[in-house]
């Protein structure tokens, strides 16, 4: 039996399959994607047949054996539909049980700090997947039916990867600090290297080392990822050595990262794929998260967008708590409002009352923005609010919430446009990085129990 102890956790217990990657591609793929189990009933009890088997402890939950075999299946019939070549079943599974791990932990952190995803936040996710296939959402279960895939569990997985994804914002993206060096940098960097408009389709191999490794643990990562280079270098599948030796979240993947602009790419990787050609495989680098194998796959040029449409809006966001329900919270914004609309200050209002970290101080103002990196409900409702109309409370993902449209603009690429588009890029270029940082820090402070 492998066990590996660390620091327990109080987070309760959730059982769940993976779901990465579960909105992007056709049908097929994200079903395979997302992890959903077939149709099953778990409840055997009943028939004298036991429920389940434990295959790991993760703090005060479990992964289930049941989980990893149905899992696998999917994988596995993934990765033949793809003809890629399967690593032993017992590498393969490990894997399958690591993402497991990973994901209960998301889980777990989410139940904790009470993150959820509202029915109406989920429903136009499958809304989007269901046009992506060109089916509309009362089709989508039957699609799904055909191929042997249960709607409810199908639901539950994309719920999941909307609250890994909430997480991920939270905990990861809106702590990436950009300066005005690094943008200046970008800039001149930009101007010397015109292939950064192009896009580039990557595969990832990445050999993880603890961020208080011992000397012989540096040693034997560097020695593996030193033999990954070596045997990806002389044309063993790159895929194939993701799945079976990556630590990355992209493993099952077979390491694909998919298409990235050049301006995009981790910053510890870029100047060495900005010098590969397709087909060409980079020597292992070496970053905080240990050593990175890069296999540059294709390339394709792409034009910049040089108009965007931008709003300036403001907001007061209230949230429910154990004291405080829905009912509760959306009674203060609706008399937060008719204050407002008598003539009481919407910035002091609220400093005083809104939850928001990034905008109460400055009295509810989000600043100009395209609405695109809102979450669809608050997008949706600031679309269609007239400038200057004070909404109705509404609901989205992080809460309750008023908001207020100061104005709308079109701009071009002026030099501000242009530098907030490279700290943009330079964000998303971290975002990569600091996300297996997050997730390794999270299963090192975890205390985990292998029990297969």
């Amino acid at each position: 039996m492998d066990t590996t102890a660390r620091r327990p956790s109080a987070s309760p217990a959730r059982h769940r399959p993976a779901a990465r990657h579960a909105l992007a591609g056709a049908l097929l793929p994200l079903i395979a994607a997302a992890g959903v189990a077939h149709a099953q009933t778990r409840d055997l009890a009943t028939q004298g047949i036991p429920l389940d088997r434990i295959a790991a402890i993760v703090n005060d939950g479990v992964v289930l054996m049941s989980e990893v075999d149905n899992e696998l299946t999917l994988v596995t019939g993934r990765l033949k539909d793809e003809k890629a070549e399967l690593p032993p079943e017992n590498v393969l599974r490990r894997q399958v049980l690591d993402q497991l791990i990973f994901q209960e932990l998301e889980m777990q952190e989410a139940n904790h700090d009470g993150i959820k995803i509202p029915d109406e936040a989920l429903n136009n996710a499958l809304q989007e997947i269901a046009q992506r296939n060109n089916l509309t959402l009362s089709q989508l279960p039957d699609a799904l039916a055909q191929q042997g895939v249960d709607y409810t569990s199908y639901r539950d997985a994309i719920r999941r990867q909307l609250v890994f994804e909430l997480l991920r914002r939270r905990d990861v993206l809106q702590h990436i600090n950009v300066t005005s060096r690094e943008i200046d940098r970008y800039l001149a960097r930009e101007a010397q290297h015109p292939s950064d408009t192009s896009e580039y389709n990557l595969s990832h191999i990445l050999i993880a080392v603890p961020e208080n490794a011992t000397a012989d643990e540096l040693e034997q990562a560097e020695q593996r990822a030193a033999e990954v280079y070596q045997r990806a270098r002389s044309g063993e599948d790159f895929g194939k050595l993701a799945i079976a030796y990556s630590n990355s979240d992209t493993a099952l993947q077979g390491g694909a990262l998919g298409w990235r602009k050049g301006t995009e790419l981790p910053t510890f990787l870029s100047d060495a794929i900005l010098q590969m050609k397709p087909g060409a495989v980079s020597a292992p680098i070496r970053a905080p998260n240990g050593y990175n194998i890069v296999k540059l796959n294709n390339v394709r040029d792409t034009g910049e967008r040089v108009v965007v449409d931008e709003v300036h809006v403001r907001r007061i966001l209230m949230r429910t708590n154990d004291l405080q329900d829905d009912a509760t919270v959306k009674q203060k914004l609706e008399q937060l409002r008719e204050r407002i609309l008598r003539g009481e200050d919407f910035s002091g209002l609220a400093q005083v009352n809104s939850q928001d970290p990034g905008s109460a101080g400055s009295g509810g103002d989000l600043g100009w923005a395209s609405p695109d990196v809102f979450d669809p409900e608050f997008k949706r409702e600031v679309e269609t609010l007239p400038l200057g109309e004070l909404s109705e409370p509404f609901h989205s993902q992080y809460g309750w919430q008023i908001a207020e449209v100061l104005g709308r603009r079109r701009v071009d690429s002026t030099d501000e446009l242009k530098r907030e588009h490279a700290a943009d890029d330079i964000r998303a270029s971290k975002a990569d990085e600091e996300t297996e940082l997050w997730l390794q820090r999270m299963r090192d402070e975890a205390y985990i129990e292998y029990k297969m």
